[in-house]
């Protein structure tokens, strides 16, 4: 299964980024390489649209069935607003997927911490 959480801030529900973990199932089945395909166009793009709309570099780690992006300290004002559009627009295509797909990608709200999210030994709430 893949999961992806969410992290919004808690008073304003802001996106502050996402991590996707996981496969979609056994790589033996044709729908679920298309399902791990298309969270990967998905969430690649978020960081792409990131550096070329928004105009900032996101903080990101990938590895094998993983990708972590998360917006940088500082971010505000316009860069911000077109940041929340493309994660509500990515978010959007990720939630059809799981409406379709409930058994190979589970979405999760998850409370974004700053005091933790800067600090490499603290991992964020759930």
């Amino acid at each position: 299964m893949t999961t992806i959480k969410v992290y919004r801030t808690a008073l304003s529900g802001i996106v502050r980024g996402f991590e996707a973990s996981g496969h979609a199932g056994s790589a033996q089945s044709r729908r679920n390489d298309l399902i791990c395909c298309a969270v990967s166009v998905l969430t690649q793009t978020c960081v792409n649209a990131l550096e070329a709309v928004a105009g900032f570099e996101p903080e990101v780690q990938i590895a094998d069935g993983y990708l972590r992006c998360m917006m940088p300290k500082g971010i505000g004002g316009k860069q911000n607003e077109k940041a929340q559009i493309i994660f509500q627009t990515v978010l959007q295509g990720l939630n059809d997927i799981e409406k379709t797909n409930p058994k190979r990608i589970r979405i999760q709200q998850v409370e974004w911490r700053q005091a933790d999210a800067y600090d490499e030994s603290s991992a964020l709430r759930s």
